[in-house]
């Protein structure tokens, strides 16, 4: 009874969000509407390279027909335009998950990245999956007819929907595999219906589709292949225009941009591989799955497509990385299991990526504005290759990180490693740096005031994984990483010239000792210790930790994560010049000190951005002292 119902015909209305969604395509999407035709020769190539795969280990897939191609046809009377590919087609069900509900794992973020006007309307629907539905831009009603390869000619699928309230799906007789996709052409779309001006649509968007795309002749004399249907990274790269290459970024990327850089390159020796990769210019909007399709870098080998997003032929630090690589050693029956122990693609893994790097490190230092572009997108990525396990490329990608910085007041990090080295005093011995919640806390914060006073330059940073990075580095350029809110942190070396004989007055021991020690009983478990400061300038308190102690800020994002993190006690340091704390020696009431010893805590607590456990007994407190 199951089998019988499925065959049935069946009419399904599709969601509101999808109904919006397709309005949207049709009425405001597609300012350029020459793109439905390169959308849906893009999938029609796709579902030709994906037989060819799974045909390597079973050819009776080809039923006889193995010779792979994309007919696009026109018919001016029945006002129609048809992209029929012979490639691996779909099953009853996989049409349904796949065009009945339009890309439902990214339909809602897609939505509310148009309504938000995130990202222009053309560049936006190459992210999502959803360009079958370029179609509908040109089209009243759209057919596709499909038999996946392999299955019985009786299992044939037709698919047909008029873009607005649902589709109709049943199970039909469709002698030959692959699928057929109908458009039936709005009144105002007839500029459509000419041969000159499809060949000329096929040859600028997807003249490099390495699947013959044909149409038959004017004259009636048979088929005519129309683009060049070569793989463009096989070919020179002397004899591949920017246009060419671009177009093949959209093609394999699905993204209807252009990207921010590529590297084309053949490899020749003891191996011999091709490898066409592209840095896109943005990350797509939900980066790690991309409704269930990763979109990396393909694998062929000898021209034979063999995987999408073969992720052992980059590190998974350069996922965002797009392209093909083309391999002339590895064996055609090649699975993800072999790659992972093979040589051959190790090898290829560390070519690949030392290009990817070169790519951008000759951004970095003559195109800063587009490799600051690049950092805003993905330098998180870059993050994650220097506290990985890999670490033959870390020195690499040192050279690729950027911070903010208190020397430069940029809206983005732009401050390298070595430009922070390169303009060190010569007696300065560490490079300094400070986590905070925000690069606006990072830059009030007291920790920063003697190396204010002292015109030296101290990193910034609200991105908890970079203490992770300074802590994996340990030293750049025989240089150590200092936090500058760890208690041992040696003031003295921060001085380019002459002995620092008014911190040492300040710090003497003596007059303050009885008060410190009240103090510290008042506090009681919550420090380890109170004591004066060599630090502070203007802030009357603040907060440092031990050399193994985790930083405040990681603690916080630590435990926001679900971490268990080891209570560590801090230290209260006060500034002996501040008028509060020289007023600490004229007070003899020990609830005053008490109270003092809140305050004095609570503000450091405060200007480290952590939330005080009782806010309003502080302000309480606070008041009752202002008053007095």
């Amino acid at each position: 009874m199951t089998e019988v119902k499925d065959r049935e015909k069946k009419t399904r209305r599709f969601k509101a969000e999808i109904k919006k969604l397709l309005d949207l395509i049709v009425h405001s999407l597609y300012s350029n509407k020459e793109i439905f035709l390169r959308e849906l020769i893009s999938n029609a190539s796709d579902a030709a390279e994906k037989l060819r795969f799974e045909a390597l280990s079973d050819e009776t897939l080809y039923e006889g027909d193995s010779k792979l191609k994309v007919l696009v046809e026109y018919d001016r009377k029945a006002r129609t335009i048809s992209v029929t590919d012979n490639g691996i087609g779909m099953s009853r069900e996989e049409v349904e998950t796949n065009l009945g509900t339009i890309a439902h794992s990214g339909t809602r973020r897609f939505l509310e990245a148009l309504q938000q006007g995130k990202e222009p309307d053309s560049k936006l629907i190459g992210q999502f999956g959803v360009g079958f539905y370029s179609a509908f831009v040109v089209a009243r009603t759209v057919e596709v007819l499909t038999r996946r390869a392999g299955t019985a000619r009786t299992e044939g699928v037709l698919w047909r929907s008029g873009g607005e309230g649902g589709y109709e799906v049943e199970t039909v007789d469709r002698p030959k595999r692959g699928t057929r996709i109908t458009l039936y052409l709005r009144e105002e779309e007839d500029e459509f219906l000419d041969g000159a001006r499809l060949r000329a649509m096929i040859r600028r968007y997807s003249d490099h589709v390495p699947v013959p795309i044909v149409m038959y002749r004017e004259e009636g004399s048979g088929e005519e292949t129309v683009n060049q249907a070569t793989a463009i990274w096989l070919r020179n790269k002397k004899d591949v225009s920017d246009r060419e290459y671009k177009e093949f970024y959209r093609h394999v990327a699905h993204d209807l941009g252009d990207p921010l850089r590529y590297v084309h390159s053949r490899v020749e020796g003891k191996m011999e591989y091709s490898c066409l990769l592209y840095v896109p210019k943005q990350a797509p909007l939900f980066m790690e799955k991309l409704l269930d399709r990763h979109r990396g870098v393909r694998l062929y080998v000898r021209r034979v497509f063999i995987m999408d997003d073969a992720e052992q032929l980059l590190p998974s630090w350069l996922r965002f990385v797009r392209g093909v690589v083309d391999s002339d050693d590895l064996p055609l029956n090649v699975s993800r299991e072999m790659l992972q122990r093979n040589r051959t693609v190790e090898a290829i893994r560390k070519g690949c990526t030392r290009k990817v790097l070169d790519l951008l490190t000759g951004m970095a230092k003559d195109e800063p504005d587009a490799y600051r572009s690049f950092w805003r997108e993905f330098g998180r990525h870059l993050k994650e290759g220097m506290v990985g396990e890999e670490t033959v490329f870390q020195e690499d990608l040192a050279e690729l990180l950027r911070f903010f910085s208190t020397r430069e007041e940029n809206a983005e990090p732009a401050v390298s490693l070595r430009d922070y080295v390169e303009r060190m005093p010569s007696t300065q011995e560490a490079i300094y740096y400070l986590s905070a919640d925000s690069v606006r806390a990072a830059r009030g914060s007291p920790h920063l005031e003697i190396f204010r006073e002292r015109g030296l330059e101290v990193l910034l940073s609200s991105d908890p994984v970079d203490e992770i990075v300074f802590g994996r580095m340990q030293t750049y350029k025989d240089k150590p990483f200092r936090l500058v809110s760890k208690e041992d942190l040696d003031v003295s070396a921060t001085k380019e010239s002459g002995s620092d004989k008014k911190v040492e007055e300040d710090v003497s021991p003596g007059k303050f000792d009885a008060v410190l020690e009240q103090l510290a009983s008042h506090l009681g478990e919550k420090v380890r210790e109170v004591r004066l400061s060599r630090r502070l300038r203007d802030s009357a308190a603040c907060l440092v930790y031990g050399e193994q102690d985790i930083s405040s800020h990681m603690q916080r994002v630590l435990r926001a994560t679900g971490y268990s993190v080891p209570k560590a006690r801090p230290i209260l340091e006060l500034n002996p010049d501040h008028v509060l704390v020289q007023g600490l020696l004229s007070i003899q009431d020990s609830e005053r000190l008490h109270d003092w010893s809140l305050i004095f805590y609570g503000q450091a607590l405060l200007s480290e951005g952590v939330p005080l456990a009782e806010p309003a007994d502080f302000v309480r407190r606070l008041n009752r002292l202002l008053a007095e």
